[in-house]
């Protein structure tokens, strides 16, 4: 008690130099826990919205992921009602299911054969009650951005595009663009002919009127037996996608419908079972258990278990670039503080080598005195520390309440600006404990310094 009493006494000697070193603390703290709460922020997001929309893992067959995209009659799953039972009633998985359901992806032309105009989409066949259920997952607490699929309780002929997809069909009653407007018919004058069965697919569609009030579209897929096959669709809405490339082919369907439409009247298959947990820490015992059900029952398969890190290489490529960023950022603060706490112990000594001598000469160990210094320092880090640490939360909770936004690159719409600093408690301590650690490191040469003194050189400074 006596060295802390005498360490708080001597800061406070030189409350000018004291008080420029604490806000120089502060003010790197504030900068870590902000930035670093910005980062967890944005790497909480983007993993809340990979795992809404793939889940924490998916079964697929081998080979699927990096070359199947484009053939799913290659990589179907035919027995997938019997896998996705054996998965929900395992004694083991059942705590940590939230949600199992099936999802077919699958290539095709759009068309609005009205205005004579088409696109190639990438459709997703899915059951849209368990998508909805997925979106609810927020497990991290964030902002999320997921809004129910209408396709819930409507008819099996009902999709939901991107608004680029929309836009190109001319659906502007979908749109709210005052620029959109219908376009009309191709006909040789615009360079090319219609294809026979596009134009046959026109001539219906000229016969046969829409009903008021839906925007029917044409699809146009091949079977699993390479045949075209043709479905009539009726666009209920149109969703902004956040990025542009991914809303220009978006397509949203009823899984039993791309099911029509890829297998006909053939066994229905699925390219993918996705199965999202209650907690992302659960990963590792999830995927041991379904790798063991998959060897024991549908080893002929020939199933792979992927996580939502590989199936989206975003996260983890954003996750380093933030990473590296919040590293170099703390490092060169760090260095910062490291500099300017080192300066002022070291001016300390010098102002106090007789101060230093004296004490020597009573007695006082050389250990004694680098525990003098290091307790100044330290009184001076808890000081910073919980000086930062209460700016900062106050900082965050401004921004917050900003209603501050931006649009990252390659995104169509804007995100708000937030920063998880209260929420994110190994951030606090980690940058705490951080800022506590400079603050003993500066201070040790210093003190080991003024502990090296020679009592008789100390004392003629008197």
């Amino acid at each position: 008690m006596n060295t802390v009493s005498l360490a708080l006494r001597n800061l406070l000697r030189n409350r000018r130099r004291s008080l420029t070193t604490l806000l120089a603390m502060m003010v790197g703290l504030v900068a870590i826990l902000l930035f670093g709460g910005y980062r967890s922020n944005i790497i909480y997001g983007t993993q809340t919205g990979f795992v809404q929309q793939t889940g924490h893992l998916q079964v697929q067959r081998r080979g699927y992921f990096l070359d199947g995209g484009d053939n799913p009659t290659a990589y179907g799953i035919a027995n997938y009602p019997q896998l996705i039972e054996r998965i929900r009633q395992d004694p083991e998985l059942a705590p940590m299911l939230a949600v199992v359901t099936p999802t077919l992806q699958l290539g095709g032309i759009a068309g609005n054969f009205a205005a004579g105009v088409s696109r190639s989409v990438m459709a997703i066949g899915l059951i849209p009650e368990d998508r909805n259920r997925m979106y609810q997952w927020n497990d991290l607490g964030v902002v999320s951005y997921a809004k129910p699929l209408p396709l819930a309780g409507a008819a099996e002929d009902t999709v939901i595009v991107g608004t680029g997809v929309a836009r190109r069909l001319n659906l502007c009653a979908l749109l709210d663009a005052p620029d959109c407007r219908p376009g009309r018919a191709h006909t040789a004058s615009d360079g090319a002919a219609l294809p026979d069965d596009i134009a046959a697919l026109t001539a219906v569609e000229k016969a046969s009127p829409q009903p008021a009030g839906e925007n029917r579209i044409e699809m146009l897929a091949a079977t699993a037996r390479g045949a075209p096959n043709v479905a009539s669709l009726n666009v209920i809405k149109a969703n902004n996608m956040g990025i542009k490339a991914l809303d220009d082919v978006y397509m949203v369907m009823h899984l039993a419908q791309a099911q029509r439409l890829i297998f006909g009247t053939a066994t229905p298959q699925v390219t993918a079972i996705l199965v999202q947990l209650h907690h992302t820490w659960q990963i590792p015992a999830a995927r041991a258990r379904l790798n063991a059900l998959l060897a024991e029952h549908f080893k002929e398969a020939d199933l792979e278990i992927l996580d939502f890190e590989t199936l989206n290489p975003m996260y983890r490529q954003t996750n380093e670039f933030m990473g590296s960023m919040f590293s170099f950022i703390a490092l060169l603060i760090g260095v910062i503080v490291l500099f300017t706490i080192g300066n002022t112990m070291s001016t300390a000594v010098v102002e106090r080598t007789a101060e230093i001598g004296t004490l020597r000469a009573m007695g006082l160990r050389r250990a004694g005195i680098r525990r003098l210094f290091v307790c100044e320092a330290l009184l001076l880090g808890l000081a910073g520390s919980a000086l930062g640490v209460l700016c900062a939360l106050i900082i965050a909770y401004a921004i917050n309440h900003s209603g501050w936004s931006w649009t990252p690159p390659g995104y169509s719409y804007a995100y708000l600006i937030l920063v998880r600093v209260g929420q994110d408690l190994p951030l606090l301590v980690g940058s705490v404990l951080g800022m506590l650690g400079v603050t003993l490191l500066s201070a040790w040469w210093p003190a080991r310094r003024a502990a090296k003194l020679v009592i008789v050189d100390a004392l003629r400074h008197a």
